[in-house]
């Protein structure tokens, strides 16, 4: 793991807000970095998941598929406004 060289007032305040909190500094530093580190970015690697499994599929089967989603999901509304109408495909959709 590596070493972090802290200045000694970053040090001693480190220490001082651990001990407030009635734990040790190592502990009390790693809940602030999980605190202010940005969260693993989740969307991205779903965005990247769904390309791999674009890219690797078979064109027909995909193209089979989606059109297969869009009958389902016109067909399966209360509304007889259709989501996905024919006249819009390639342009909206």
């Amino acid at each position: 793991m590596p070493f972090l060289e802290l200045t000694p007032d970053l040090e001693e305040r480190l220490t001082r807000e651990a001990a407030k909190k009635g734990v040790a500094a190592e502990e009390y530093t790693l809940e602030l970095l999980k605190q202010h580190l940005p969260v693993e970015d989740r969307q991205a690697k779903a965005i990247a998941l769904l390309r791999s499994w674009a890219e690797e599929g078979d064109a027909e089967e995909q193209r089979e598929t989606g059109e297969y989603l869009v009958r389902m999901l016109d067909e399966d509304r209360l509304s007889d406004r259709k989501l996905f109408p024919p006249e819009l495909k390639g342009v909206t959709w």
